[in-house]
């Protein structure tokens, strides 16, 4: 019997929070995985578009390469130009183009309530087609992920949802976004739980889940199917696990490098005497000289990506092409203009791996661009998990998993240990906002109200007359702030504190100070706040927060409303007291 006792009172405890807006809400998230697919649609035409119109001078919408051009020494201008048409739009259009898009959702995430525009969501792809198809050394993950976060804000604003839920559907845009561009449904969710969605829950994780397989199943019908840049290394030996070290320390030392550098140059802009409006044409320079002399660094590259995975590039060119792209890009992003990150890293990793390698031992030659290509993703991002399964997603090269895991941990490791902050925050960083990166489970959600509160309640009477109970709990003697007013059936009437009783005026009461106390609730018609036996601390915690409170009544549900407890916020310590013992004290065990 005690047992069964036992399991009836736990009922209300899960491994999870349900809510059944949940179905709704991913439901939502299946339009916006559609929507995703046909944004990415129109943001890899725009870029094929203007490709042809700067580098070839024709409307068309077939995928050329900006290296086979025959401009010559003109080829200089064309980033110059595209980089005042962007300095243009977004002094006119909207400043938010600027930039390579993830730090723009994360700062509309933590500090915007997940509103996004439709201005974003139409002058970025279009800013970010100039940009490239100009010559400009990014890649459309940036904009796809900036455009479909906008996109799915907006479809989300026209629903009554949470802040919170819009932040799941802003989220499941912009995975939507990247999985149609690279066909990695999987690693464009890890995106969003390791960058974008600062939780792992049910609620936000299904519907990004829904919207990234929605983009998978769509990706077909519009874009190109099978993966980006197929490629079957053979199995690994122990050696070549050394050599992932290896991989994985210069990885993350030259994620760390381009990182400093790229804030570097960004403040050199903004030192510059003249308006932002000019510094991407005045970056473009750089991008500009630097593709006349090694044009595959000019766009996307995604041809060139290939050809490094498949070491179809001497050593000699691997070299040149790794040192313009990395010069190239951290001007240009520093900048200001509109352009992504995760191609240029793909093409510079992959480069770093080419020159290392024939010094590599063990494992395929083929193995080394794939596995540095991946940690230095991992080392920028901060993502070891997404940086794996994307360069896993781009191959489907299962040999490769384990060397891919083994790499991007370490350059990630390597990244948190000598600096601050990545790519992704260093900017929000600078505008005066912090964002601290640890998942955790909130001590205050491991433990439950009935677990914490105070059972023995001191209660004052509801008959109590209002001149006794004035004398008796606010007197010399008060012992808490406030008590909870119960009938003689433990129902509970309000709470009681010194301020309930300047409202006996302001309610046109008698002055009798013989009233009963509960003739103030009453009158006042008061909706109290209270707390659950079945709400877990945090819950309580921000329900005190909400209403300034110091102590909140516990209830035993909200038809008879029978007092059974008391919650303050001492209370709330002992899951923090916990935590504390579990981080913090060091011991050991005897055997």
């Amino acid at each position: 019997m005690s047992h069964l006792h036992l399991h009836k009172r736990d009922l209300h405890k899960r491994d999870f929070a349900a809510d059944t807006r949940l179905l709704g809400v991913a439901a939502i998230a299946a339009v916006i995985g559609g929507c995703g697919t046909l944004a990415a649609f129109v943001l890899l035409n725009l870029i094929r578009w203007f490709t042809n119109l700067f580098f070839y001078q024709s409307f068309s919408f077939a995928e050329r390469s900006p290296a086979d051009h025959h401009l010559g020494a003109w080829v200089i201008l064309l980033p110059i130009a595209g980089g005042l048409l962007i300095g243009l739009i977004a002094r006119f259009g909207s400043e938010k183009i600027r930039g390579h898009g993830i730090p723009e959702a994360i700062e509309a995430i933590l500090f915007g309530k997940s509103k996004m525009s439709a201005k974003v969501a139409l002058l970025k792809p279009l800013a970010s087609g100039i940009v490239i198809g100009s010559g400009g050394p990014f890649g459309a993950e940036g904009p796809i992920i900036m455009t479909g976060g906008a996109i799915g804000s907006l479809i989300a604003q026209h629903f009554h949802l949470s802040a919170a839920e819009r932040k799941t559907l802003l989220v499941a845009g912009a995975a939507a976004g990247m999985t149609a561009v690279f066909g990695t449904p999987l690693a464009a969710v890890l995106l969003a739980v390791e960058l974008l969605l600062f939780e792992l829950r049910p609620r936000s994780l299904l519907p990004v889940i829904t919207a990234c397989a929605v983009a998978a199943v769509t990706r077909p019908l519009l874009l190109d199917a099978g993966p980006l840049f197929p490629l079957q290394t053979a199995v690994i030996g122990p050696a070549a696990l050394l050599s992932c070290i290896v991989a994985g320390i210069l990885g993350g030392a030259l994620s760390a490098l381009m990182s400093t550098a790229l804030y570097k140059v960004e403040d050199l802009f903004a030192k510059l005497p003249v308006h932002w409006m000019w510094w991407p044409a005045i970056g473009a320079v750089a991008v500009g000289i630097g593709g006349y002399f090694e044009p595959r660094a000019l766009g996307v590259g995604y041809d060139v990506i290939g050809d490094l995975l498949n070491g179809h590039i001497a050593l000699r060119v691997a070299l040149g092409l790794l040192l313009v792209k990395a010069v190239i890009w951290v001007i240009a992003l520093g900048s200001g203009t509109s352009g992504g990150v995760l191609a240029p890293l793909l093409m510079i990793g992959a480069g770093l791996g080419a020159v290392l390698a024939p010094w590599l031992p063990g494992g395929d030659a083929h193995l080394w661009p794939l596995v540095c290509m991946a940690a230095v993703l991992a080392g920028v991002l901060g993502a070891p998990l997404t940086a794996a399964v994307f360069a896993f997603g781009l191959t489907h090269d299962i040999n490769a998993l384990l060397p891919l895991l083994l790499s991007t941990g370490i350059a990630y490791g390597f990244t948190v240990l000598t600096m601050r902050r990545s790519i992704m925050t260093e900017k929000i960083a600078r505008r005066g906002y912090h964002i601290y990166r640890e998942y955790g489970v909130d001590p205050l959600e491991r433990q439950y109200v009935d677990e914490v509160m105070s059972t023995n309640v001191q209660t004052i009477p509801a008959g109590h007359s209002i001149q006794a109970t004035l004398a008796d709990y606010f007197g010399a003697e008060q012992m808490h702030r406030s008590y909870p007013v119960a009938d003689a059936q433990q129902r509970l009437i309000g709470m009681a504190e010194r301020s309930s009783f300047s409202l006996n005026q302001s309610l046109n009461l008698s002055a009798d100070a013989r009233h009963p106390i509960a003739t103030l609730f009453n009158a006042a018609g008061d909706t109290l706040p209270v707390a659950l036996p079945t709400d877990t601390c945090r819950i309580a915690a921000a329900r005190m927060a909400a209403h300034q409170l110091e102590r909140l009544p516990v209830i035993d549900n909200l038809q008879n409303r029978r007092l059974i407890g008391i919650i303050s916020r001492s209370d709330l310590i002992k899951p923090s007291q916990l935590f504390f013992d579990e981080e913090q004290k060091r011991e050991r065990l005897a055997g």
